[in-house]
């Protein structure tokens, strides 16, 4: 059998005691039997609520059940499921057994699906019976594949019903021997620069993750309520709504269709969460949304934002209407979860905060060496968390992770209070007039503007090919100026608040922005776009 994890304080300092022995599953579960906390709800979804108890023995009739077709110590099996307690519980039972879960994002293509299905080597895949069309082409081309088990209703010929494996496995399973350096799940990148990447993750990292961030910046507590708007295939959204709460002994609430802001604001009001996680396209979402929920409607006590950097304006606009503090901070696949952060009453909207207690940042500049405070650099990490590597991707693997450091591809700027102000992805920096422009400077000081939904902002090359930054914006519903003069406002808007040169010479009005699955903008895409346009033009 497996221990448990049990974690200190040094000096004020989290220090995590993680037996060699050790299996991440047995200790997110079975902690709480320990603690007789068997009875408290762990999970609510659209289709009911489920005790610790339940969870416990839905995860071991899981492990049971994948045994039984074949699976053992290390193999792969895909798991492409919606947020429901199906989720945890075939990801916990795999892990359990020592089988390795590869979340997949569920709103990819089937190309995507394809290409990782064959990359992963998975021997089974489970899946929500709504995609079972999406994975139809990769089913078939698999050369590993020998299982398909639905969740959820029915699915092809061959495949076999989840419910009905879990109903005759048995209750009780034993833990595999795995240890705290093993493989025990892996997450696929959101590919939004190419094939999608399988990050391999150690069974140690999960509870690092909430003894690190979770319970002493989130100040996560058993009384908690959980929701995360960011699904659980999202490194984010794994520790939200899986880690974190099991690793405290929160209640989480989980939603199986599409976050939009009517379908976050049903469930903040009817399950009352004290914790709510979201993005920030979301949280601009909320905002603009009518009509809003009362500040007494709900119970929120603390939000956080990851995914990308939460536009202040939205940030502080977001308190005043409910009067809770967002945390915007900065996580990766890579690292797992938010290593960067703001804190519960030191809030500094437009900042990422500082970091984590556990991990070690730096900027490093093109020539290698660490910048000076003020000074953009590329961030780098070093904490336990980081991922074993690229799946069958040695290229990449030693370009991302060198040494203790994991290579973020995020600028940032430090400033004299040890506060990270986001820059931008280093592939979306601009150089105008020979100075570096973050192209997420001139977001936020759009974003800004009443007018302003969400925007984007790109390098296009001028007549002199000079490159200038052009904007891209998203108008909020009720907004009927006429686009040559809220152009010029817009730009005017920026002037005001940032140096002249780093003001969008051109707006383009769309009706929304391209995103990844996991809500982050592609401005690669609209680059692309632009590019074919100009050419087209010629």
């Amino acid at each position: 059998m497996n221990g448990l994890s049990t974690a200190r304080l040094e000096g004020g300092m989290p220090v995590l005691d993680i037996p060699r022995d050790y299996n991440a599953a047995y200790d997110l579960v079975e902690r709480h039997l320990v603690a007789g906390r068997g009875g408290k709800i762990a999970y609510i979804d659209d289709r009911g609520a489920y005790s610790y108890a339940e969870l416990a023995q839905r995860v071991n009739r899981a492990a049971n059940a994948l045994r039984a077709l074949g699976l053992g110590l290390e193999d792969r099996i895909m798991v492409a499921l919606h947020d429901t307690i199906d989720f945890p519980v075939v990801f916990l039972g795999a892990i359990k057994a020592g089988i390795v879960p590869v979340a997949a994002n569920t709103l990819l293509t089937p190309t995507d699906y394809t290409y990782m299905l064959n990359d992963s080597r998975a021997k089974a895949l489970v899946v929500s019976s709504a995609l079972t069309g999406a994975f139809a082409d990769g089913v078939a081309a698999s050369r590993h594949l020998k299982h398909v088990v639905v969740s959820g209703g029915a699915g092809p010929a061959g495949a076999l019903g989840l419910d009905d494996l879990l109903a005759v496995a048995a209750p009780v399973a034993d833990t595999a021997p795995t240890t705290r350096d093993d493989p025990c799940f892996w997450l696929y990148s959101s590919g939004s620069t190419g094939m999608p990447k399988g990050t391999v993750h150690v069974h140690s990292s999960p509870i690092h993750t909430a003894e690190l961030y979770a319970r002493p910046v989130l100040g996560l507590r058993e009384d908690d309520v959980v929701f995360s708007a960011a699904k659980l295939f999202f490194a984010y959204g794994l520790g939200n709504a899986l880690s974190f709460p099991l690793a405290v002994g929160a209640t989480t609430v989980l939603m199986a269709e599409r976050p939009t802001p009517e379908a976050v604001y049903r469930r903040l009001v009817e399950h009352r969460p004290t914790v709510f996680c979201g993005v920030p396209t979301l949280y601009a979402g909320m905002l603009a949304h009518t009509p809003l929920p009362s500040r007494d409607a709900l119970a929120l006590r603390i939000c956080t934002s990851a995914g990308e950097a939460l536009p202040p304006d939205v940030g502080r606009r977001f308190t005043a209407q409910f009067g809770v503090e967002v945390l915007d901070g900065i996580g990766s696949t890579e690292m797992l979860h938010i290593f960067l952060s703001n804190r519960p009453g030191d809030v500094r909207y437009g900042t990422t905060g500082r970091p984590v207690p556990g991990y070690s940042l730096r900027l490093v500049g093109d020539d290698g060496r660490e910048v000076a405070p003020g000074e953009l650099g590329e961030l780098q990490i070093s904490g336990p968390t980081s991922a074993l590597m690229y799946w069958n991707n040695r290229e990449r693997s030693r370009a991302t992770f060198v040494g203790e450091w994991t290579r973020a591809g995020d600028k940032y700027a430090v400033d004299a209070e040890g506060y990270y102000v986001y820059g931008g992805r280093s592939d979306d920096m601009l150089k105008v007039s020979g100075q570096y422009v973050s192209p997420f400077e001139v977001e936020a000081a759009l974003s800004s503007h009443p007018a302003v939904l969400e925007c984007a902002v790109i390098g296009v090359e001028d007549e002199d090919g000079l490159t200038k930054p052009k904007a891209v914006v998203v108008l909020k519903r009720d907004v009927r100026d006429d686009p040559d003069a809220l152009s010029r406002a817009l730009q005017q808007h920026v002037k005001e608040r940032l140096a002249p040169f780093k003001y969008p010479r051109w707006i383009r009005f769309v009706d929304e922005l391209p995103k990844t699955a996991t809500g982050k903008i592609q401005r690669f895409r609209l680059r692309s776009l632009e590019a074919s346009a100009r050419e087209s033009a010629r």
